[in-house]
C-alpha cells in the first residue's frame, strides 16, 4: 500500500530590529550571556512592556510580501506556561487577533534541492497557503552541560514572528523549498537575515502518513530542534518513514513531540501529548489594542519587487533563461548588482553581463570565501568587460585574463587591455596575412581541409592565433580561412 504525508511547518522568525521587542535592550548575536538584558526581558515585577513598532511593521511588510490580509485591530495576549526559558511564567504573544491571516508562499523549481530540481514536483506551479502570521517575544536560550544547565537571556524578549501554514506541503523537498523560497521573500524585505545557524530561522514540522486513498489525515506528530533547511529535509524523510514502518507493522500512532538527531538520522521521542494544552490566553492588559493604519502605511512604502516577480520580469526584459533570472533574482544584492551593470552598459545584452556574473563573478567570490558587497569588480566595469568581447576588441581567453586581473585589483577592464598589450586583432588585411602563413608552412594540412576533412581547420585557426600572439580575433580568423581554402 502506498501512502501520503502530509506537512505543515511553524515557522519562527527573528525580526531584524535593533531593540528587542516591549524594551529597549539591543539585539546582538554573540554578546557575552546575560549582558543585554534589562528589568522587562528578566521579567521582574512591576516592568513594564512598551510595543517596538518596527517588528509591527516588520511583520505586516511581511504580510504584504506574502499575500495576507492585514487585521485592522490588532492586539497582544498572554500566552502561560511554567518553563525556565520564560522567568513571567508567560510569553507575550497573540492569539485571535494576529497581524495577518491566510496568503501564501510561491514555491519554484530552484528553491528545490539540486537533486530534485527535475521531477514533476518542481516543475508543478504551487502556492502553500498560511494560516495566519503573528508577533511575539522570543524567549531565553538554554544550554545543558553535563552536570548542569545555564539560561542566557540575551536573545529573550526578540522580536518573533511566527509563520504556520496550512497542512498543504505533501513531502520533504517541498518542505525544502517552502523554507528557501520564504528566506528568500523575508531577505529581499530587510525583515530579517534568515541566518538558521545563528537561530534566526528555527522550524517545528508537524507530520502524519495516510493510506492513499483515504481523506481523513493520519494522526499528527511534531518535530522539533531543526538548525538547518537540509536538516528539516533529513527530518521529515526519517520521520516519514518511521511512521509508515509503524503503520505496516500494525503499530497505533500517537500524538506527540519527537526532537532530531542529526548526527544519528532518526528522530526520538520527547513528549506525548495525551490532550491539547491550555495555555489560557488573555488579553495582555499592559499593552493596548493596535490600530495598523500608520503602521501599515509604513509597510507599505517598503515594499519591494519580490523576488517571484523579479524572475519574469528578467525573462521578459531582459531575455534570460528561467535558470539565469532565478539565479539572479533569488539574491537581492545580486540582483542589484546585476541591474547596475547593465543600466551603466546599455548597448552590451543582459545576457553576457548575466554569464559573467553566473559564471565568473559568483564562482571567483566563492573561491575567496567573499560577499559581494566586498568585490572589488564595480558594476559597471563588468558590464564594460562584456562589452569589449562582444564588439571584438578582446577574445573570450583575454577576457578571463582581464576578469582575474579585476577581481584582484579592482582595475577598469580597458586600463588593463591597454596595459598589457591585449586589444584583439580585428584588421582582415593583417589577419588575411597571418593566414596565408599558416597555410603556406602547413600545405597538408590546408591539403586536407580541401579534401573535406573540416575538422582540420582548427590546426589551422590555432596556427594562426600562435602567429598573432593570441590577438587575433577567432571569428575573423575562421571566415578568412574558410573563403581562402575554398578557393
Amino acid at each position: 500500500m502506498r501512502y501520503i504525508a502530509t506537512i505543515g511547518l511553524e515557522v519562527h522568525v527573528q525580526l531584524k530590529t535593533q531593540s528587542k521587542m516591549f524594551c529597549a535592550c539591543p539585539v546582538a548575536y554573540g554578546a557575552p550571556p546575560n549582558s543585554q538584558t534589562c528589568p522587562v526581558c528578566l521579567g521582574l515585577p512591576g516592568a513594564l512592556p512598551v510595543m517596538n513598532a518596527a517588528a509591527i511593521e516588520h511583520t505586516l511588510l511581511t504580510g504584504l510580501m506574502l499575500g495576507c490580509r492585514i487585521a485592522p485591530l490588532s492586539k497582544f495576549d498572554r500566552k502561560h506556561y511554567f518553563y525556565p526559558d520564560m522567568p513571567k511564567n508567560y510569553q507575550i504573544s497573540q492569539y485571535d487577533l494576529p497581524f495577518c491571516e491566510a496568503g501564501g508562499v510561491e514555491l519554484h523549481a530552484l528553491a528545490f534541492p539540486k537533486d530534485a530540481q527535475k521531477t514533476a514536483e518542481a516543475g508543478a506551479e504551487k502556492t502553500v497557503g498560511l494560516v495566519r502570521i503573528h508577533l511575539e517575544e522570543d524567549v531565553a536560550k538554554s544550554s545543558h552541560f553535563e552536570t548542569s544547565s545555564g539560561i542566557d537571556f540575551n536573545r529573550a524578549g526578540t522580536p518573533l514572528m511566527e509563520i504556520v501554514t496550512l497542512p498543504e506541503i505533501t513531502s520533504p523537498e517541498e518542505a525544502f523549498a517552502f523554507l528557501a523560497s520564504l528566506r528568500q521573500v523575508l531577505l529581499c524585505g530587510g525583515v530579517s537575515d534568515a541566518d538558521m545557524e545563528k537561530g534566526q530561522l528555527r522550524c517545528d514540522c508537524n507530520v502524519s502518513v495516510r493510506p492513499e486513498g483515504q481523506s481523513e489525515l493520519g494522526v499528527k506528530i511534531e518535530i522539533k530542534n531543526m538548525n538547518s533547511v537540509s536538516g528539516v529535509r533529513r527530518a521529515l524523510a526519517s520521520e516519514i518513514g518511521r511512521q509508515i514502518d509503524e503503520v505496516r507493522a500494525g503499530r497505533t500512532l500517537q500524538q506527540e513531540t519527537r526532537g532530531w538527531d542529526d548526527a544519528a538520522g532518526r528522530t526520538f521521542l520527547m513528549r506525548t501529548k495525551e490532550s491539547a494544552h491550555d495555555y489560557r490566553y488573555f488579553p495582555d492588559p499592559d499593552l493596548p489594542p493596535v490600530h495598523t493604519a500608520g503602521h501599515l502605511a509604513a509597510a507599505t512604502a517598503r515594499l519591494p519587487e519580490l523576488p517571484s516577480a523579479k524572475r519574469r520580469r528578467y525573462a521578459a526584459e531582459f531575455l534570460l533563461s528561467a535558470y539565469d533570472a532565478s539565479v539572479l533574482a533569488d539574491d537581492a544584492a545580486l540582483c542589484g548588482y546585476f541591474e547596475a551593470a547593465v543600466r551603466a552598459n546599455p548597448a552590451v545584452k543582459p545576457k553576457s553581463v548575466a554569464n559573467w556574473i553566473i559564471n565568473d563573478l559568483l564562482a571567483a567570490l566563492s573561491a575567496s570565501d567573499r560577499e559581494i558587497s566586498d568585490c572589488l569588480v564595480e558594476p559597471a566595469a563588468l558590464g564594460e568587460l562584456a562589452g569589449l568581447v562582444e564588439n571584438g576588441r578582446i577574445n573570450g581567453r583575454q577576457a578571463k585574463e582581464v576578469f582575474a586581473e579585476m577581481f584582484a585589483s579592482g582595475a577598469r577592464p580597458a586600463d588593463i587591455v591597454r596595459e598589457r598589450g591585449l586589444e584583439q586583432v580585428s584588421d582582415a588585411g593583417e589577419i588575411e596575412a597571418l593566414c596565408d602563413q599558416a597555410i603556406a608552412g602547413n600545405p597538408k594540412v590546408a591539403a586536407d581541409v580541401r579534401a573535406g576533412n573540416a575538422a582540420a581547420i582548427n590546426f589551422l585557426k590555432g596556427q594562426v592565433m600562435k602567429l598573432s600572439k593570441g590577438k587575433a580575433n577567432p571569428g575573423v580568423v575562421g571566415e578568412i580561412l574558410e573563403r581562402k581554402l575554398r578557393e
